[in-house]
């Protein structure tokens, strides 16, 4: 199966190429493969797609991750209406519909929309925010010829050949280093991780971890691990976080010393308690975040864990899509609908949208085989709202750099994030930016 996608003949992929060229301004040259003229106003007869085919979005609309899914559900609507518009408008004859699922952040869950979704005829399914729920889907996918999109499954662990799996999103293997850097340029010398025990927690923080050692830092090994399938009650975490971080606080000085959090935006709930019950500790030394806490909505509308944040400076990373016309029209839409500053894990799941759009019109067919076949060449030759959209040997994009977003006080009873740096993959130089 791993031959569809990587083993295109030489004459096969020029042909792709010099189609997909014309694909990414629009759609109209695109139909001259399969298209027949039938008058001089250029109305097109299609000869391969006709009516309306079902597209899936399997998102957590509620959850660990709701934040996004809510912003993704927002990009991918604007996405579809922009796609129909245009369909419509070159008179092609077919269109597609979005069929959205709460997948709630759960694995299990996600096992299920995804079987929901492909008895609905979906032959194409994006979402699968969390890294757990995009492996528990894996097996099926491929089984079954459908694919799948995640733009924010980061985990190293999947990493590899993947058929039908694609991610619009670096694996963690670069955003660990982009982190280490930061934390090592803030004269941080002692780590305590935090982390969830799953795929994309253990990755990340091994990956980070691993970074900030070579960089001539130190980890504590009594890290302060949790499941978060099954941990509710962060209590008993936090008073064992405060206990290692006071020890390290007397051996490196609170300057000296940080938490390093991989979690989802439980987070917050991990903040309030820190700041209601050991303030004086873990309030003392910095914190940091990762892509599963950035820009999210429930730490800054909670005013503990949005002051906490602050205090603690918590830049959390994400990685930096190319800043365009099509990227802020996206965003202005999503904060629009949500009032929340719009994450690029949107900006991916719309471009993941005109992606399999642009492989339905490439192919005249809407079968999961056609698709995985061309969509790496597609998305190499497509520039969306994330900037150029070009993967990897396994399907993953490749990393530019990643943004630092931080928490800042609006006014008396508002919070929101701003965006206080850039990490250079290519360079390993970081940016720093002033706070509102």
């Amino acid at each position: 199966m791993g031959i569809l996608r990587k083993n295109l003949g030489v004459a096969t992929a020029i042909v792709i190429i010099a189609v997909v060229v014309a694909i990414v301004a629009g759609f109209g040259v695109g139909w001259v493969v399969h298209t027949t003229t039938t008058n001089s106003t250029n109305t097109n007869t299609t000869t391969g797609l006709h009516g309306v085919y079902a597209i899936g979005a399997a998102i957590p609309l509620t959850g660990d991750l709701g934040t996004y899914g809510q912003n993704a559900n927002f990009a991918l609507q604007l996405a579809e209406t922009q796609i129909n518009n245009m369909l419509a408008a070159s008179n092609a004859g077919w269109s597609i519909k979005l069929i959205v699922l709460d997948t709630k952040t759960d694995p299990g869950t996600a096992l299920t929309d995804t079987k929901t979704l492909a008895a609905d005829g979906c032959q194409a399914i994006i979402g699968y925010y969390s890294s757990g729920e995009l492996s528990n889907c894996k097996a099926y996918a491929e089984d079954n010829d459908i694919v799948l999109i995640s733009p924010s499954s980061t985990a190293v662990s999947l990493a590899i050949d993947k058929p039908y799996i694609f991610r619009f999103v670096p694996a963690d293997n670069a955003q660990g280093p982009a982190m280490a850097a930061q934390i090592w340029a803030e004269g941080i010398k002692y780590m305590v991780p935090l982390y969830m025990v799953n795929t994309y927690g253990e990755g990340l923080a091994e990956s980070t971890e691993s970074a900030f050692i070579a960089l001539g830092g130190t980890v504590s090994t009594q890290n302060v691990s949790y499941d978060p399938t099954t941990t509710s009650d962060y209590t008993a975490l936090v008073q064992q976080l405060n206990g290692y971080v006071a020890s390290a606080i007397s051996t490196y000085g609170a300057s000296h010393v940080c938490v390093y959090a991989v979690t989802y935006e439980e987070v917050e709930n991990i903040m309030d308690v820190a700041a209601t019950d050991y303030n004086n500790t873990l309030g003392a030394v910095k914190w940091f975040g990762c892509d599963g806490s950035a820009l999210s909505a429930k730490v800054t509308s909670d005013p503990i864990s949005a002051a906490f944040a602050i205090q603690t400076q918590f830049p959390a990373t994400y990685y930096a899509p190319t800043n365009s016309s099509i990227q802020t029209q996206v965003m202005q839409y999503v904060a629009a609908k949500t009032g929340n500053v719009p994450d690029p894990y949107a900006f991916g799941s719309y471009d993941a949208l005109w992606v399999v759009a642009k492989c339905m019109g490439l192919t005249q067919q809407y079968s999961g085989t056609a698709i995985n076949t061309v969509l790496p060449t597609v998305a190499n030759y497509t520039f969306g709202a994330s900037g150029w959209d070009q993967l990897n040997q396994y399907g993953d994009a490749i990393a530019v750099g990643y943004q630092y977003w931080q928490v800042y006080k609006v006014n008396s009873t508002a919070y929101s994030w701003y965006l206080a740096g850039y990490y250079d993959s290519n360079t390993g130089q970081i940016t720093n930016y002033p706070s509102p």
